[in-house]
């Protein structure tokens, strides 16, 4: 599985790749399904997310969907990347901020409406358990749990969430929830800093 399969491919169709906005709907996903075999073909289970055209390029972020396994290959790949105009590489999904709504199958998550607090384990220290309250919580509902952690990875990334999160429920939101050691949601990214740096 060598890097140099995909960067062939990418850099043969970059001028395609740059003009992606300008292409017939129809082009454009053509050529982005041609993306994802050829970064299929270096590793599979990698997947990546095509960034906002701007004035100094596009940003392409390569995941490897929360799968620690893979990881290393998004590394390798990112930091073999060819040093290209235009373009950044970026491995793993980034954090997307506060304030952040999350569509997830049937449903919407708002940050500003959820809580969490921090469950602790014994037998894995260096792992944070995550107790989340939320607005009418579907007891074992597999989607909304991971509607959840969906959330949690937009709000301190692909990286952070994959390694640092090694449990995950859902609860109804307490009637005091700071009293009972809940936080803010969009309090999480400094709460997780605070956790790496302990």
């Amino acid at each position: 599985m060598k890097t140099e399969i995909f960067w062939k491919w990418f850099e043969e169709n970059n001028e395609q790749l740059t003009m992606l906005d300008d292409q017939e709907e129809a082009v454009a996903k053509s050529l982005l399904n041609e993306m994802q075999k050829a970064l299929e073909s270096y590793c599979e289970g990698l997947t990546f997310e095509m960034g906002e055209q701007t004035p100094n390029g596009r940003t392409v972020t390569f995941s490897a969907e929360g799968d620690t396994d893979l990881f290393k290959y998004v590394t390798d790949l990112v930091e073999e990347a060819p040093d290209m105009d235009w373009w950044e590489f970026v491995a793993f999904k980034q954090p997307k901020g506060k304030g952040l709504k999350v569509m997830f199958d049937k449903y919407r998550f708002d940050t500003r409406k959820m809580y969490f607090t921090e469950l602790e384990n014994e037998e894995s220290p260096d792992m944070v358990g995550l107790r989340v309250a939320m607005e009418n919580p579907v007891e074992g509902d597999d989607d909304q749990l991971v509607g959840v952690y969906v959330t949690v990875e937009a709000l301190i990334g692909e990286f952070d969430c994959a390694t640092l999160i090694g449990y995950l429920d859902v609860c109804a939101i307490p009637n005091e929830p700071f009293k009972e050691g809940y936080k803010k949601m969009d309090d999480l990214p400094e709460f997780i800093e605070w956790f790496k740096n302990r």
